[in-house]
């Protein structure tokens, strides 16, 4: 994969912030963090767009004839078929 490098500009509070990450082990350098930043705010936004997407299907499809128990179980008989209960 190919790589582009970037110049940003930080505060000292975040260029030390970056720096305690690196020396606490848990990068090994400031890309790999910045990386890590970008893959973590890409799949919030995934996981947010694939709820947006839930809630606007749920809102198109209208108001159930189902109580409240009744998709209770709904959702647990599917979720045992589909292994996740």
């Amino acid at each position: 994969m190919a790589t582009i490098r970037k110049t940003i500009t930080l505060t000292d509070k975040q260029d030390e912030w970056i720096k305690t990450q690196i020396k606490n082990g848990g990068f090994t350098n400031e890309s790999e963090y910045i990386r890590d930043l970008v893959r973590r705010d890409q799949s919030q936004n995934a996981e947010f767009l694939a709820t947006k997407a839930a809630i606007e299907y749920g809102f198109k499809s209208g108001i159930s004839d189902m109580n409240v128990p009744e998709i209770i179980k709904e959702v647990e008989d599917r979720m045992r078929k589909d292994g996740r209960l």
